[in-house]
């Protein structure tokens, strides 16, 4: 089941094995995949095809997925810019959770809001879901910048490991209620 989300700049959707150079190319950079948890560093193409595949599987495997992975595209010259993701989605608990990143080129343009409130629009409104569960890594004050003005509120701090430097570090664990969430986009 492919799902297509536009916003005004971006179309998010599946992604697809034509993705795969961008995808590497995005991640590839150890500014981006440091804030991530699962990205390792150096990104490969084998990486790269590795995660289409399973996205690919993932959204064939059943007609309500656990999981949403996208491909944020940009509209205007259908490049990909960056990923984002619905997943850990418990339909009985109304909650899910999943991140987003933006290559480094796309950074500081609004891609990564404009991206991240589709994604809670498309939780709350299409899912019916009511609370998502997200986070970031100490120092990663854009992201916190970006989920707060969403609503997002802190909620714990855990100890993690980022794959891609192997650091140890600080996640801000933060959530987000329908109830508390500004739709600044409708």
């Amino acid at each position: 089941m492919d799902i297509r989300i536009a916003t005004p700049r971006l179309v998010l959707r599946a992604w697809d094995e034509k993705d795969a150079e961008q995808l590497t190319l995005g991640l590839n950079d150890l500014e981006v995949a440091r804030w991530m948890a699962f990205v390792p560093h150096p990104y490969t193409r084998k990486d790269a095809e590795s995660w289409i595949t399973r996205c690919r599987e993932i959204s064939r495997d059943d007609i309500r997925p656990a999981a949403y992975e996208f491909a944020v595209e940009l509209e205007s010259d259908r490049a990909v810019i960056g990923g984002v993701s619905l997943n850990r989605i418990d339909r009985e608990a109304g909650t899910g959770g999943g991140g987003i990143w933006i290559a480094r080129a796309w950074q500081g343009h609004g891609y990564g809001r404009e991206a991240f409130s589709a994604k809670i629009r498309f939780a709350f409104r299409d899912l019916g879901l009511t609370k998502l569960v997200n986070g970031y890594f100490e120092g990663n004050d854009r992201s916190w910048a970006m989920q707060r003005s969403l609503g997002y509120r802190r909620v714990a701090e855990v100890g993690s490991r980022c794959m891609a430097d192997g650091r140890q570090t600080v996640e801000h664990v933060t959530a987000l209620l329908r109830s508390d969430w500004r739709d600044c986009d409708a």
